[in-house]
C-alpha cells in the first residue's frame, strides 16, 4: 500500500470525492480524532463538573477559536523573526512558508501534529481549565481538536480548483485566496473573519488600500533576507525544490 506522503495531492486538480478520500486517510486527521475520543473519555472518567461547565468550556472554545487562529496566523506564522534561527526557520518552513509557496499542495496544507497538538491544548485547554479545572481542560481540548479538523477540511475546500455551490463557501474561498495570491497582510481568517474586521485586516476588493503584495508567496523571505538567513533556503534546495523567489506563479482569484 502506498504511503499517504508518497502520493501527490494537488488540490487544484482534485474534486470533492478525491479530497474526502485524502482527508479521511490522512494520519493527522486520525490523530486529532483519537485525541478527541481520548480527551472525552478521560473527562468522563474524571468527572467533577456539571453539564453547564462542560457546555461553557466547549462553547467558549468554539467562539474563541477564530481569534486564536487569527493571532497565531498574523503574529506568529506571518512574523519576520522565525526565519532568523535554524531551528525556528525549520518549523516556520514546515508550518506556513511551504504552504504559501505551494498553496494547492495538500501535503503542506495540513499542520504537523508535533506543532499543532501542543498549540491546541495550550490555547483551548487553558480556557477549559479556567472554567472547570482538569475536566474542563479535557473537554475544551476535545473541542479544540474538533475545530481543528473542521478548519483543516474547510481550508482544503478553499484550495480546490472549483467554485462551491454554497454562497457561504464561495465567499470564504475568495477571501482566503486573496490572502494567498493578492495581499498576505489581510484576511487571516479561514471560516470566520470577524477578527479581521475587528483589527482592520479584512478586505473584499483590491485597490489602492490593498495593492498587490510582492511578498504574497515568499512572506518576505527572499533577496537579502534569504542571503542573511539561509536556513530555510538550504532546506528547500535539499528537498529538490527551487529556493526563495523562484516559486511557480499562480493565478490570482477572479
Amino acid at each position: 500500500m502506498t504511503h499517504w506522503k508518497d502520493q501527490e495531492h494537488l488540490l487544484d486538480r482534485m474534486d470533492m470525492a478525491a479530497l474526502n478520500r485524502a482527508y479521511v486517510t490522512y494520519p493527522g486527521v486520525w490523530g486529532y480524532f483519537l485525541l478527541t475520543v481520548a480527551a472525552v473519555a478521560a473527562a468522563l472518567t474524571i468527572g467533577g463538573i456539571g453539564v453547564f461547565q462542560v457546555l461553557l468550556s466547549v462553547g467558549a472554545v468554539v467562539l474563541l477559536y477564530p481569534l486564536f487562529w487569527y493571532v497565531l496566523h498574523r503574529f506568529v506564522l506571518h512574523s519576520r523573526f522565525l526565519w532568523k534561527s535554524e531551528f525556528t526557520g525549520k518549523v516556520w518552513k514546515r508550518i506556513h512558508y511551504d504552504h504559501h509557496r505551494q498553496p494547492n499542495n495538500l501535503a503542506v496544507l495540513f499542520g504537523s501534529l508535533t506543532h499543532t497538538i501542543p498549540t491546541v491544548v495550550i490555547l483551548t485547554g487553558s480556557v477549559g481549565f479556567a472554567i472547570g479545572g482538569v475536566a474542563g481542560l479535557l473537554w475544551a481540548s476535545a473541542a479544540g481538536f474538533v475545530m481543528t479538523m473542521v478548519y483543516e477540511y474547510v481550508h482544503c475546500i478553499q484550495h480546490l480548483g472549483y467554485l462551491p455551490d454554497s454562497n457561504y463557501l464561495r465567499r470564504m474561498k475568495r477571501l482566503h485566496l486573496l490572502h494567498h495570491f493578492h495581499n498576505e497582510k489581510g484576511n487571516y481568517g479561514i471560516i470566520e473573519f470577524w477578527p479581521d474586521r475587528l483589527f482592520g485586516t479584512f478586505y473584499r476588493e483590491v485597490g489602492a488600500k490593498w495593492p498587490k503584495s510582492p511578498d504574497v508567496r515568499s512572506l518576505g523571505y527572499h533577496g537579502e533576507v534569504a542571503r542573511r538567513y539561509p536556513h530555510v533556503d538550504r532546506l528547500t534546495v535539499g528537498e529538490g525544490k527551487k529556493p526563495s523567489g523562484e516559486a511557480r506563479a499562480v493565478q490570482e482569484p477572479a
